[in-house]
Formats: structure tokens, sequence, C-alpha cells
């Protein structure tokens, strides 16, 4: 069976700099894959390619989400067919509300109205499970946000837009261990048999609460290794450098 992701020989540049040379990666639904590497490796741009960024420019292989190729795509068009990413440094939108920017995204990637009152319910629930006090709910986008407050305002869209396959750009980066833990409570209350999770780190600590089915290594715009659990130990131990090659 097919997985519900699948790279194939993806090659992207940015700006006229080839940044991904090939890279293949499949993740299914019900798995959750941990993609490691050191600073300018090709993680971040992996994941914008994925959610088709403009700003990146896939110049060969392709993208398939379901078996539908989705590499011409565009970002909300990529939403409204299951995948979602959470940013490595989410935006402040000024003037935008929170409630009305996730009822509209709801809206949105589910095809129909969400009735006010459901909505509401179910934003509370999940403000419950996450921690995050209902203040946030007269505040804008992001705005005033701490890292940690952002990082967790990403797992709460997640949690409410369902995704099929979910992207995680760091989304531990800068956060002390409490927002971690936080964060990795979430991903784990939200995995199961209807989501496939891909977290990209270079850090190993957010594996201390989420254990990944697969891990895979990335060097210079390659997937260089793929393994379990047991990679991401090995990376501790001993970093990245024996998995370096050149571009």
């Amino acid at each position: 069976m097919a997985a519900d992701l699948q790279i194939q020989g993806l090659t992207v540049e940015v700006e006229g700099t080839e940044i991904l040379h090939g890279v293949d990666l499949e993740v299914s639904r019900g798995e959750t894959h941990a993609l490691m590497g050191p600073n300018g490796s090709g993680k971040s741009t992996l994941a914008y390619s994925i959610m088709g960024h403009p700003a990146y420019d896939i110049t060969g292989g392709q993208i398939l989400l379901g078996g539908e190729d989705v590499t011409g795509m565009t970002p909300d068009e990529r939403a409204a067919l299951g995948l979602f990413l959470a940013m490595q440094y989410p935006t402040e939108v000024p003037g935008v509300s929170l409630t009305n920017f996730l009822r509209t995204s709801i809206g949105a990637v589910r095809g129909e109205d969400i009735p006010v009152r459901q909505f509401m319910t179910e934003l509370r629930e999940q403000f419950a499970a996450l921690g995050m006090d209902e203040k946030f709910l007269s505040r804008n986008v992001n705005e005033g946000f701490s890292g940690g407050e952002k990082k967790r305002f990403e797992i709460l869209q997640m949690a409410l837009l369902r995704p099929r396959i979910a992207v995680l750009d760091e989304t531990d980066s800068g956060l002390d261990i409490d927002a971690v833990r936080i964060v990795a409570e979430g991903v784990n209350r939200l995995s199961g048999p209807d989501l496939g999770s891909l977290i990209i780190t270079h850090y190993t600590r957010i594996l201390n609460y989420i254990t990944p089915d697969k891990v895979h290594v990335m060097s210079a715009g390659k997937i260089v290794q793929s393994g379990g659990r047991e990679l991401a130990d090995e990376l501790e131990k001993s970093g990245y450098e024996h998995f370096k090659v050149s571009a």
C-alpha cells in the first residue's frame, strides 16, 4: 500500500541555488518520523517545499499526497487535501483575531462553515488540553505571544484542522524544557491512525517525549541515512560529523 505522503526525487532551488538534491521520503498516517540534521542541511527547505511556499522552486521530482500529485498546487489547495505545516518562526498577523482566523481556516479545510457554538466548544476543549488561557481568544494571531505560546498555537491549529500529514519544522526551537514537553504532549495526544507526522529538528531533546517510528538524517540537501530510534541515540552521542556528505 502506497504511503500517504510520497516525496520522489525532489530537487529544489532558492534564488537560483539548488538546496535539495533528489530527496526521497515516505510518511503514512499512523507513523511518526523524525528528520534530523545540522543547520543548513536543507530540513526547512524540505518543509516549505512540501507545503508549497512560492520562494522554493521545485525543479525536479514530485510530491504525492494520497496518490495525487500536489507538486504544482498552491498552499491552500494542499491544506485542503490534508497537509499542515507548523512553522519554526510563526508569524504575527496584526488585526486578525485568533478566533476568526481559526474558524475561517477550519471552514476552508473542511469545505463547510462550522456553526459558532460547535466551533467554540471544540476550541475551548483544545485550549484546555494544551493548558492555554482563554484570554487568548480575544487576541490577534500570535501578536504579543511568547515563543512557547506561538508553538502551542501551532499545535492548536493542527488539532482543529485534523490534517492527514503534519510537518513540524523545528517546533522545539527556542523553547525551554517545560514548553518542549507541553508541545510534545500535544503532538502525542493527536497521534493516531489518522495522522502522519514529520518532526524536523536538529536536537534530540523533543524525542525524549515523542518516540519516532523512523529517523532520517539529512546532510547537504540529501537524506543520507534512515533507521529507527537508535539512529537518534547515535546522533546524541556522536553528532552529525559522521553523516556529513558533500553537496
